[in-house]
């Protein structure tokens, strides 16, 4: 029984032992070998690649890297002196994920900017490949939609998914759940998620670069290439709730604005309230200003106790946690970015694939609408993103420009320093 399989069965109880055995077995592979293509170079790319890397060295994998792909040439030629890659396998450009899928990889590992997410996705699954799908996976509900569609590909050809939401793969966060799911606390009644941070980085416009130039290097600044920080940063966070609680919620309602943003068009902040249904509310808190009091964190509470998204803390559900038993440990390798890479590697060599695109889909797409209601001041429901009979106006909600516009060169980048403004100007 994989780890999943016993995590979804709370029913059964399984020794220690016979999970870390699920991990042992894959030593007696040794001589095996994984192709993998990066694509995006950035500094989270070359960490995925790093961190594959590690794990396959940890599960006695050897690894081949078939080629670098990035928007600029630069990058893929500093992954290339990284890791000791010969400079040929560089590939740049918007279509350079093509070349790339084409190089002959069984891993291909989608790291760019997440707007290019959803049609980079479909090229390799389309390919035959086997995907590490980074978080966010969209910008918008049909980009979400895209990847929940081609995930059920995925799923029908056998390919592993495996997404960058490592709380998933996280020991502590595993017992968490399987203590939850055992009724430790009770049922949830509410709760709150938290992403509340400093600013990211910004880059100045050079002479002479183009919009999708620009773009590109500040993709964390514009909601058309990150999302917005709800999005991008705090779908960790969302992606809990919606794990822990079993479910998507049914509707959002929230604000946020922008006060020390220099760039691109996003929030500094956003609050949001999640309706889960059931009278269960989530509170959803994200910030990126510097100087200010910072939380990354989840929140939950009970019919019978409380607990943080990593396990109970001081006077936080302890005595809840105390009535549960077996709560098994995890076979894990200590560092949640590798653990998703054992458990992507683990699930190719023992033919049981992994698809998390289902989850990470939606996590995302509740970002999305925490977003449009904050955007709008309006209540967004999920069904109007996701039911195409709804006539809501928000279903088909396409950022531009799009991940195919880069590829033709048709990219014009939204103005700098201003940002969507809810409601209406009170009359005189």
């Amino acid at each position: 029984m994989n780890r999943r399989d016993f995590l979804r069965n709370t029913s059964v109880t399984v020794s220690a032992a016979a999970l870390l055995g699920r991990t042992e077995r894959i030593f007696a592979a040794g001589s095996q070998k994984i192709k993998v293509a990066l694509i995006g170079c950035g500094g989270r790319g070359k960490g995925a690649l790093k961190d594959l890397k590690d794990a396959a060295a940890h599960l006695g994998i050897q690894v081949e890297v078939t080629a670098l792909a990035d928007f600029f040439m630069s990058r893929a030629q500093e992954a290339a002196q990284k890791f000791g890659v010969s400079p040929e396998l560089c590939l740049e450009g918007p279509d350079a994920y093509k070349k790339a899928i084409a190089s002959g990889p069984d891993v291909v590992l989608l790291v760019t900017p997440p707007n290019f997410r959803p049609l980079h996705f479909e090229a390799a699954v389309n390919a035959g490949k086997h995907v590490f799908l980074e978080k966010p996976v969209a910008v918008d509900p049909v980009g979400a939609r895209k990847v929940m569609e081609v995930g059920e590909v995925a799923r029908q050809k056998k390919l592993v998914v495996v997404a960058g939401t490592q709380r998933r793969h996280q020991d502590t966060y595993l017992r968490t759940f399987h203590a939850i799911q055992n009724n430790a606390i009770g049922p949830i009644r509410g709760g709150a998620v938290y992403w509340c941070g400093g600013a990211l980085w910004k880059k100045d416009r050079q002479p002479g670069e183009s919009d999708a130039a620009y773009m590109v290097r500040n993709w964390v600044s514009f909601a058309e290439m990150s999302g917005d920080h709800i999005v991008e940063q705090h779908v960790h966070n969302i992606d809990v709730a919606n794990w822990f609680i079993g479910r998507t919620p049914e509707a959002a309602i929230g604000f946020g604005g922008r006060a020390r943003r220099k760039t691109g068009n996003q929030f500094d902040f956003f609050s949001v309230d999640f309706d889960y249904g059931d009278g269960v509310h989530i509170h959803s808190m994200c910030r990126q200003i510097d100087g200010t009091y910072g939380r990354v964190s989840e929140f939950f509470t009970g019919a019978d106790g409380a607990t943080w998204g990593s396990g109970p803390g001081k006077g936080s559900g302890k005595e809840g946690f105390a009535r549960q038993v077996n709560v098994p440990e995890i076979a894990y390798v200590g560092n949640p970015y590798v653990q998703e890479h054992v458990d992507l590697l683990d699930s190719i060599v023992n033919g049981k694939p992994l698809n998390e695109a289902q989850a990470v889909a939606t996590s995302t797409l509740t970002g999305i609408m925490g977003r449009i209601a904050a955007y709008t001041g309006q209540l967004v429901r999920w069904k109007d993103l996701m039911d195409p009979a709804g006539g809501s106006p928000w279903y088909a909600l396409e950022l531009k420009p799009s991940a195919a516009d880069f590829e033709t060169a048709s990219v014009k980048a939204p103005a700098d320093e201003i940002a969507p403004v809810p409601g209406k100007e009170p009359k005189a």
